[in-house]
């Protein structure tokens, strides 16, 4: 046990702002992107990611908060030392690699199409020309949607990801792309029902893939205490029992 309690001591005195200086770390997630975070009727952050960062703060012993942050605000209220960390499912791109570091992966999942598999769907810029393709505005799957279907299909960006599946739902789109774990929720829902995954999933190696967590640009010591308690948890199957307690199969 003595080798623990080091780790623990270590993790105490790299963890800037924790409970161990008097003040816990400030993590910030979406809120509105179910499974993987959204807000009970109570008004509190729940969520696989929820789970997760509160499994990461008790396997690295210090105290932590979970706010909920609109998605476009997550990357400038870090930048701005409004947060510590995001736990919200983001992917790696470029872009934010600018702003944020990010730790190694804790979910993959493939980003594809739902949409009515009566309609027919053909995935190509030609067989989507005249179509309205939805996605939620600042993702990889907005990006997406218009670096390769802009100028022939209509795209709808939305606020969140439920409004871009209620556009599907109304009507307002013939498909949204997005991640294909968040669709195997929404199918399960009443609205949902006559929905399904159309087309074939986007490359592995999109960035979409890989969920990560951020932290604020050069912040190496919470990085790789992060890092640390990632592995600690796929360990010790803290990681494994929240994974079931959402999905009947892996998704490390």
């Amino acid at each position: 046990m003595k080798h623990i309690c080091w780790f623990f001591l270590a993790l105490a005195l790299l963890l800037p702002g924790t409970a161990a200086a008097g003040s816990p770390l400030r993590i910030a997630t979406e809120g509105a992107y179910p499974p993987f975070n959204d807000v009970d009727r109570d008004g509190n952050p729940v969520g696989f990611d929820v789970d997760i960062a509160r499994a990461l703060c008790k396997t690295m012993n210090v105290e932590c908060t979970v706010q909920i942050v609109a998605w476009d605000n997550l990357l400038p209220g870090l930048a701005a030392g409004d947060f510590d960390v995001i736990v919200a499912s983001m992917a790696k791109t470029p872009e934010r690699k600018a702003v944020a570091d990010f730790t190694n992966y804790y979910y993959r999942s493939r980003s594809t199409f739902a949409g009515d598999p009566d309609k027919g769907f053909r995935q190509t810029r030609e067989g989507l020309t005249g179509k309205t393709l939805a996605a939620q505005a600042g993702t990889v799957q907005a990006r997406y949607l218009e670096d390769n279907y802009g100028g022939t299909s209509t795209i709808r960006l939305t606020g969140t990801n439920k409004e871009a599946f209620d556009l599907l739902a109304s009507d307002g789109a013939d498909a949204v792309l997005c991640d294909s774990l968040t669709i195997f929720t929404f199918l399960q829902s009443e609205e949902g029902r006559r929905f399904d995954f159309v087309g074939i999933p986007l490359p592995v190696s999109s960035p979409s893939s890989e969920a990560r967590i951020a932290v604020r640009k050069g912040d190496g010591r919470l990085l790789k205490a992060l890092n640390e308690a990632l592995r600690e948890i796929r360990l010790n199957g803290s990681y494994e029992q929240i994974n079931r307690a959402y999905f009947p199969f892996s998704i490390y």
